[in-house]
């Protein structure tokens, strides 16, 4: 299974895009779990993660979570496309993360 986390500030933006992910994550054939969580909570979401997505505002904690989550060792820590984001491009972001984890 294919765990994908997003982050935003409060979690509500990011969980009209996780939904629409979901939808497109529907038509694929593996197992995908798609969370969102605020930055506050998401130290009881990340030990599953193979990927974390960031918010266009809450950008500027990327080289933080990086720092801790990402590296050598971590998992892929990117900003999702403010395009994207503001269109809830479900399907784009959803195949973006899953290249994100496969050349990880």
């Amino acid at each position: 299974m294919k765990n994908i986390l997003l982050v935003c500030a409060a979690g509500m933006s990011t969980s009209m895009l996780v939904d629409k992910m979901k939808k497109a994550a529907e038509a694929k054939d593996e197992e995908i779990k798609i969370e969102a969580s605020s930055g506050g909570d998401i130290k009881s979401h990340i030990e599953e993660a193979d990927v974390l997505l960031l918010g266009p505002q809450v950008s500027y904690l990327q080289e933080d979570y990086t720092k801790q989550y990402g590296g050598d060792n971590g998992i892929p820590v990117e900003v999702i496309d403010s395009l994207d984001y503001g269109t809830m491009n479900g399907e784009k972001v959803l195949n973006w993360a899953l290249d994100l984890i496969s050349n990880a």
